[in-house]
């Protein structure tokens, strides 16, 4: 299971940093993406951080300004936002992947999804 958590209202130039944590299997045996999902618009991947690497990718949407890393004691996958933006408004959501790929070239991902963090930019 997967539960993201860290999201919240914060002014525009804000950081806010979300948290993926674990249960019941060693998150970093897998590649973890996050996406988010804008009212009206179709869910987009963000980021992606390779098993057992620190290699990660990056939406250009969001390069340079997000960060994500691991925690493998706390079994747990972080997004460090910064410099944020009211177009990063949205629903956040992680989840495993069977390789970044999947998320870089917005391939079709099946199953269901958490309940996702809600992370609101705004002045």
């Amino acid at each position: 299971q997967l539960v993201e958590s860290g999201g919240g209202l914060v002014q525009p130039g804000g950081s806010l940093r979300l948290s993926c944590a674990a249960s019941g299997f060693t998150l970093d045996y897998y590649d973890v993406g996050w996406y988010r999902q804008a009212p009206g618009k179709a869910r987009e991947g963000v980021s992606c951080i390779f098993s057992g690497d620190s290699k990660s990718y990056y939406a250009d949407s969001v390069k340079g300004r997000f960060t994500i890393s691991r925690d493998i004691a706390k079994n747990t996958v972080y997004l460090q936002m910064n410099s944020l933006k009211p177009m990063d408004t949205a629903v956040y959501y992680c989840r495993t992947l069977t390789h970044c790929s999947v998320l870089a070239e917005g391939a079709p991902v099946f199953g269901s999804w958490g309940q996702g963090t809600q992370v609101t930019v705004s002045s």
